[in-house]
């Protein structure tokens, strides 16, 4: 059976901080002497994911403009 693929959708600032988070665990891994392969493989995920545009409609999400 295949794995089931999930896709996340971020914005650029959101990606931006996740990026940031994954360098700082990493960081702390390193600090541990822990080993760093897990958060390499995300860090290179989120890097190499391809950037798509969507359409949002605010009014349906029940956000607040």
């Amino acid at each position: 059976m295949r794995d089931k693929k999930y896709y996340l959708y971020v914005d650029s600032q959101e990606r931006t901080l996740l990026l940031q988070s994954l360098v700082e665990l990493k960081n702390e891994l390193i600090q541990q002497g822990r080993y760093t392969d897990c958060v390499d493989e995300l860090i290179f995920k989120v890097t190499k994911a391809s950037v798509k545009k969507v359409k949002v409609d605010r009014k349906s999400c029940g956000c607040v403009i």
